[in-house]
């Protein structure tokens, strides 16, 4: 079943990703801070933004799901994504926020849209997740969630926590 967008919660609202969220979706792959725990750990060149972007919107045409854009219902501005990836391991949720919007409680938020999309519409079985060791905020945002910790594994050239959530699992989720 096809979800219907935008994803609603009280601040924010979630939707795929458009060519011409470029620029602002840029201001945060490029950011050193923002960047230095997803993926390799190096800041997004504007090229790599575009790239990124076009991939989301690609992914999210053969999928169904993908990275979406994430946006504050207050202001309009796209301040992040967060959505996910088909894996090997199945669909792996993640985020990136703007470094400015850190510590207001967002990325559980947007990841609660996610999680409730991925089991209620998609009908996905279960989500993973990896996080950087040195980041446990995001450690902490995925226990909100209902993901259990299940080990660690060699993701983009360096050592990750890996994270499991099931369909029944995460309506234990904590606040």
């Amino acid at each position: 079943m096809p979800l219907r967008f935008p994803l609603r919660s009280a601040r924010l609202h979630v939707r795929p990703f458009r060519p011409q969220d470029l620029p602002a979706i840029h201001e945060v792959y490029g950011d050193a801070a923002v960047m230095r725990h997803v993926a390799w750990g190096d800041p997004a060149t504007e090229d790599e933004s575009a790239a990124m972007v076009h991939e989301h919107i690609e992914h999210q045409r053969v999928h169904g799901y993908a990275f979406w854009a994430v946006v504050e219902n207050s202001t309009g501005r796209l301040i992040g994504d967060a959505g996910f990836e088909a894996r090997e391991e199945g669909a792996e949720f993640g985020y990136t926020l703007a470094r400015h919007r850190w510590g207001r409680g967002l990325a559980t938020e947007v990841g609660r849209l996610c999680v409730d999309a991925a089991f209620r519409e998609l009908r996905l079985p279960r989500l993973t997740a990896v996080v950087d060791p040195a980041n446990p905020a995001s450690a902490r945002v995925l226990d909100k969630l209902g993901f259990r910790f299940t080990g660690a594994r060699p993701e983009y050239g360096r050592t990750h926590h890996e994270y499991l959530l099931t369909g029944p699992d995460h309506r234990a989720a904590r606040s």
